[in-house]
């Protein structure tokens, strides 16, 4: 049996725009995708903690250490400059890889920039 698991998190990052008119994604400092080992392309779920819309779209490269994150196309009647936003990635694994995983977990401060990462939530056991 597969489980799915949260596989990285770039938490209470804020928007720093929001384009109806650009084709649809969320652009995201190339920084913290790395940090969170997520791919450029890959599907993330976005949840507005100001307003409380979640959303999926797909992560595209920002410019590194500029603090990016961007939502456009459709999404962005869902989150405005200034909004501060979870993304999260998720995998399916085997329940035997399930039990042993870890997510890369990305905080950031008020300007987007790399606080800490951890390997496990807070408070998690």
């Amino acid at each position: 049996m597969q489980r799915i698991m949260l596989k990285s998190k770039i938490h209470r990052a804020t928007v720093t725009d929001s384009n109806v008119d650009y084709e649809g994604s969320i652009a995201i400092d190339e920084a913290l995708l790395e940090a969170s080992g997520i791919y450029q392309f890959e599907q993330v779920q976005v949840y507005n903690i100001k307003n409380g819309n979640r959303f999926t779209t797909y992560a595209i490269k920002g410019e590194r250490d500029s603090g990016t994150i961007s939502v456009n196309g459709a999404a962005a009647h869902l989150a405005k400059k200034g909004d501060l936003v979870i993304i999260a990635s998720y995998v399916s694994l085997e329940e035997a890889e399930a039990v042993a995983h870890s997510p890369a977990l990305v905080y950031v401060n008020a300007g987007n920039g790399i606080k800490h990462i951890s390997g496990a939530l807070a408070g998690h056991l």
